[in-house]
């Protein structure tokens, strides 16, 4: 196959949900105050699962592969590539993927991480369309997003708990002959760079025993306000920049899969777009806020429940993370 005639495509999906269940009744109980009413009408989120205490990361990620490469019907020797994207790595250094890679026994497969918060597997499974376009050597990719923000939450603040929790999904991206992916476009603000996030661990304030002694231990926290209406003012005009490059009107979009903070933004950003409801699928109400996970796992899931994209359909992915990095990419389905 010469590189006139390849194509990326995404040959299958898979996803890793622990079991644990912390419900928003349980929330309330913790807290001591009724969130669970403004999660529901205000963002969607009943219930979100947590992981064991051993587990991490890269154990999330390996159960969404294994599932992933049974369904493509593959051995993970076959992997090429290895990108996960995340920002709860099992380390700081080294790469979460080569954790992966050693756990699926991947021995061939290249490794790298992605962090650009959220946004991570978007632009992951953007950078494996254009890998497999212009190499001949990249076959099957492996694009993982795991989160596992639950080690990171402070259960006694209500702007944090409530959202974030654990799980991991992926998609297996394959060359072909037939064109899967169509392209993307990535742009950020890195102004809110300082807003939202984990800053403690890194160089800018080292997780030393006097910081944490002052500050604690790392946390996500949302440090200063950023506009609430971000997603809903950015995602329209990135997604018709992209839509519109590729030469597609927005009625020719079968499906639409979004960053799963909030149901309400989905709602504005579809009506916007002038699309029904019925072209998206949501998934914040069972699982929570899963950061990078949150899209491949939103796509698992319709796939399961035959809601996902039909053959030949035009896929568009479309997220946001801490930064704020944005992605956007394009797929034939």
């Amino acid at each position: 196959m010469n590189l006139l005639n390849r194509h990326a495509r995404i040959a299958s999906t898979g996803r890793y949900i622990p079991e644990k269940i912390i419900t928003n009744d349980e929330l309330n109980m913790m807290l001591g105050e009724n969130v669970g009413d403004w999660l529901v009408e205000k963002v969607g989120i009943r219930e979100r699962h947590v992981m064991a205490p051993e587990q991490t990361t890269s154990d999330m990620i390996v159960g969404a592969a294994r599932e992933a490469l049974q369904r493509a019907g593959l051995q993970p020797e076959e992997l090429d590539l290895i990108i996960v994207a995340t920002d709860t790595p099992d380390y700081i250094s080294p790469a979460t993927a080569s954790v992966v890679q050693a756990k699926l026994s991947a021995k061939n497969a290249g490794t790298f991480d992605i962090n650009c918060a959220c946004a991570g597997w978007v632009t992951g499974l953007d950078m494996a369309g254009r890998y497999i376009a212009t190499d001949p050597d990249m076959k099957h990719i492996l694009v993982a997003g795991g989160y596992g923000m639950s080690k990171f939450v402070d259960w006694k603040d209500k702007y944090t708990c409530t959202l974030f929790a654990d799980g991991a999904a992926c998609a297996i991206v394959s060359a072909g002959d037939v064109q899967g992916f169509i392209g993307g476009k990535l742009t950020a603000d890195g102004s809110y760079h300082d807003a939202m996030g984990i800053y403690t661990g890194g160089t800018f304030r080292p997780a030393t025993p006097d910081v944490i002694g002052r500050l604690g231990t790392p946390r996500v926290e949302f440090v200063r306000k950023f506009p609430s209406t971000f997603n809903s003012d950015n995602w329209p005009p990135l997604i018709r920049s992209v839509v519109g490059k590729a030469g597609l009107s927005m009625d020719e979009i079968g499906k639409f899969y979004f960053t799963q903070l909030n149901v309400r933004t989905i709602e504005y950003v579809m009506e916007n777009l002038m699309q029904p409801m019925s072209k998206t699928h949501c998934i914040m109400d069972k699982w929570g806020y899963i950061g990078s996970a949150c899209i491949p796992a939103a796509l698992d899931d319709a796939i399961g429940a035959g809601k996902g994209p039909a053959t030949g359909e035009n896929v568009i992915f479309c997220a946001t993370g801490g930064g704020m990095a944005m992605a956007c990419s394009l797929w034939k389905w």
